[in-house]
């Protein structure tokens, strides 16, 4: 693959780093009073675009199918919203004995509140040829219940936002997160069959404002002079991420695997994708809404930022030994179930003689 379709293929990891870049060059463009007003085209219009998009394209009709599957649901969910952050508060408690700065430490805990994404999950499973109907319900469902959840999660585990009113903040995500969502779905629902035949990039348009929500950010960083990176703590903790999602890809292929769990591995798929992944694009709003006007707002950002890319990354590079797994597992109990047949028949029907 050549120079410019690699830049095509990952132009939104392309963009994290230029729009970094360019907050850094200039930062009074994005900043509170600045040009952009982000204060309002960010805080608001920008936040609400991006939770009526998700609203828009979301397919409600798809998940009926995987509604049923409740013990497939309820593990990821509870993986995700309730393990997945007890387990990195623990795992904080230690690495706050060591030097890696602790906003960057801070920013690890809110990863494991975020709910999982809308996309990168599915996609994943998809290219598997996983359980798609449950990585799509689980995806859209756990975005729905991260609205309330997450920021619970955020004040329980951080307390750092004590400054902003608790009343404030869910009304600040009932008018921009809520709100708009729904008013997707209406609308989806007078324009299904122009959007089926259209398909407009609805990704794409999330991950450009999302951008923007991203550039105003760091501007904020850039021009508070007393906010530092540190480079050591920063490839500590990119470390960290990779371990963490390594480890926690592993616990999950154990527990849906083991014996008596009764998950296909279909469904092992599926939930390895959708327990272990988050979300950036409903992750930065939230926080943007929740630590709104907090000095380190943008340290607090930057292990989701380092978190998503990851995850697509080591995603996509298990793709083809997951596939591999499962076609062999899926192999092996057709033809566990066709000796059963013979053993029970006494002979082979056409079926067996198909499986076999």
């Amino acid at each position: 693959m050549g120079l410019v379709a690699r830049i095509r293929k990952e132009w939104f990891i392309v963009g994290i780093v230029l729009v970094i870049l360019s907050a850094k060059l200039q930062p009074s463009i994005g900043v509170k009073g600045g040009p952009l007003k982000p204060e309002v085209t960010v805080a608001y219009i920008a936040v609400s675009l991006i939770f009526f998009n998700s609203g828009l394209s979301l397919k409600t009709e798809e998940l009926t199918s995987a509604l049923l599957h409740v013990r497939l649901h309820l593990f990821v969910q509870s993986f995700t919203l309730i393990f997945f952050p007890l387990a990195v508060w623990l795992l904080l408690k230690v690495l706050s004995l060591t030097a890696i700065d602790q906003w960057l430490l801070r920013g690890l805990q809110t990863v494991s509140c975020m709910p999982p994404p809308v996309s990168s999950a599915v996609i994943l499973t998809k290219a598997v040829g996983g359980n798609e109907a449950a990585a799509i319900f689980n995806s859209a469902f756990g975005s729905f219940l991260g609205i309330v959840v997450t920021p619970l999660l955020l004040l329980l585990f951080l307390g750092s936002s004590s400054s902003v009113p608790f009343s404030s903040i869910f009304s600040q995500l009932f008018m921009t997160v809520v709100v708009p969502l729904i008013l997707g779905q209406v609308c989806r629902g007078f324009l299904r069959e122009f959007l089926e035949r259209q398909k407009p990039p609805f990704g794409a348009i999330s991950s450009a404002v999302l951008l923007m929500i991203i550039y105003t950010t760091f501007c904020e960083t850039f021009s508070n002079p007393s906010i530092e990176l540190d480079p050591t703590s920063l490839l500590l903790v990119g470390l960290i991420i990779f371990s963490i999602q390594i480890s926690f890809m592993l616990l999950t292929f154990a527990f849906s695997t083991r014996p008596g769990s009764r998950f296909s591995p279909a469904d092992t798929v599926a939930i390895m994708f959708c327990s272990t992944h988050k979300s950036l694009t409903l992750g930065i709003p939230m926080l943007k809404i929740v630590f709104e006007g907090y000095e380190h707002l943008s340290l607090i950002s930057v292990p989701l930022l380092i978190y998503h890319p990851a995850q697509i990354l080591l995603g996509s590079v298990l793709v083809p030994t997951i596939r591999s797994w499962m076609t062999s597992r899926q192999k092996a109990a057709c033809q566990h179930f066709c000796l059963t047949r013979v053993s029970k028949n006494g002979r082979k029907s056409k079926f067996s003689y198909f499986c076999m």
